[in-house]
């Protein structure tokens, strides 16, 4: 199996300019390609981890990486695929979120012990460009009609466009003319959603050189709810350790719809055919082992964050699992149970533990705080609960200030000496 059928095989052809085109351009040697990411936040999401996955698998083929960030578009904001126009991002937030991307993009790169990249951002050729000369180079290629025909200007039609947004794909057109010109770059990388976009730069540079580049797509991943794939309840799952933990990443990837895992498998992880077929048939017939998706989480953490949180990140899931919880460190506990619901302790008196599950608001009455009780579903620390008149008192506490009560199977709350 050649790098495209494999990237066939894995699903991660979604849409192609040319395909029997692009195999005999790779037959004849390494190809420079770019991917773009949008700085709108200041880190990238688990469901940026395709696009730059899907870089890497091209760069360890033995092709060449441009990754761009843009920092010019940014201001602008990626129209596709939205119902209205976003609101406009500051200059100073666009340029703060692009060098933090740049950094997150860079140590993601070495951590795969990857060097030969390249990044840039779209802001340093943006800037110098007059809007006359844009019209007269860029815009007089582009009719009215063409950029009408574009779906996502379609879609947005009866809501209203913007002459800013409408003029998007202009620029994005020309980012692929730039690298083109300047780096000799053939293949622009991106979501299904990007389509529009990467057609209009082949069809610029098919223009102004006379000269055919190509265009290739992944397909947009999206969760049940109709979302893109790598939001949880509680929002999006970012890439950034400091603003979703790998144990929070580890625990959204361990609990992925078994009809989801393979697929998951085939796009995010390095895994062979053979080994993903055989995890296939495991699944089936043990689905209650959830191993697709503890393999799926311990690929994707080590990716991305590398061994050492991987291990942590499995060490703090292993310890709630099986009520271990003294087994972490007051940093692990804190990790693990950062976002659930808390409730003040005072232990200047005693508690009983009927009365604490009712002032805590665990339960919503003394009944049913007896009744949790005697149905063996309540855990303090890691002990099982199973008399009403057991008291708490400051020797109960972990690391003399919390209180971890476990109600059920996954309902977790926190209390904290204040």
């Amino acid at each position: 199996m050649d790098f495209l059928e494999d990237l066939q095989w894995r699903g991660l052809i979604n849409q192609c300019s040319n395909l029997d085109g692009l195999r005999q351009r790779i037959k004849k040697g390494s190809i420079t390609f770019y991917c773009g990411f949008d700085p709108s936040a200041p880190s990238l999401h688990l469901g940026n981890l395709l696009p730059l996955v899907t870089v890497l698998r091209l760069q360890k083929a033995g092709h060449k990486p441009i990754i761009l960030i843009g920092g010019a578009t940014g201001l602008i904001g990626d129209p596709s695929g939205k119902k209205e126009e976003r609101p406009f991002l500051d200059h100073e937030l666009v340029k703060s979120n692009t060098l933090k991307i740049k950094k997150q993009i860079e140590t993601f790169f070495v951590l795969q012990k990857v060097n030969d990249f390249l990044i840039v951002d779209n802001y340093s050729w943006f800037k110098d460009i007059f809007y006359l000369d844009f019209l007269r180079e860029i815009g007089k290629h582009f009719s009215v009609n063409y950029l009408l025909s574009k779906e996502w200007i379609k879609n947005r039609s009866e809501t209203g466009i913007s002459y800013a947004e409408f003029s998007y794909s202009l620029m994005q057109a020309y980012d692929f003319y730039y690298l083109y010109k300047n780096h000799h770059c053939e293949l622009h990388l991106g979501g299904s959603d990007q389509w529009g976009n990467i057609v209009s730069g082949i069809d610029l540079i098919r223009s102004k050189f006379n000269k055919e580049v190509f265009g290739l797509t992944f397909p947009l991943l999206l969760n049940e709810q109709g979302e893109k794939f790598g939001k949880s309840e509680k929002g999006a799952i970012w890439l950034d350790a400091n603003m979703t933990s790998p144990y929070k990443m580890y625990q959204f990837l361990i609990n992925v719809d078994d009809k989801k895992v393979i697929q998951l498998l085939k796009l995010f992880t390095f895994i062979g055919k053979n080994e993903i077929d055989s995890i296939a048939k495991d699944l089936e017939i043990y689905p209650e082992k959830r191993q697709a998706q503890k393999i799926l989480a311990s690929e994707i953490v080590k990716l991305i964050y590398g061994d050492k949180q991987l291990q942590r990140a499995q060490k703090i899931s292993e310890a709630l699992f099986y009520n271990d919880i003294r087994a972490l460190s007051q940093k692990e506990m804190e990790e693990a149970l950062n976002d659930v619901p808390t409730f003040d302790i005072n232990l200047k008196d005693n508690i009983n533990i009927v009365d604490l599950l009712v002032q805590s608001k665990i339960v919503s009455s003394k009944r049913q705080a007896r009744e949790d009780i005697r149905n063996r579903a309540i855990i303090i620390n890691d002990t099982l609960c199973d008399q009403d008149n057991k008291t708490i008192t400051k020797n109960d506490l972990l690391f003399h200030k919390y209180l971890v009560v476990r109600r059920g199977k996954k309902n977790y709350y926190l209390g904290v000496v204040k």
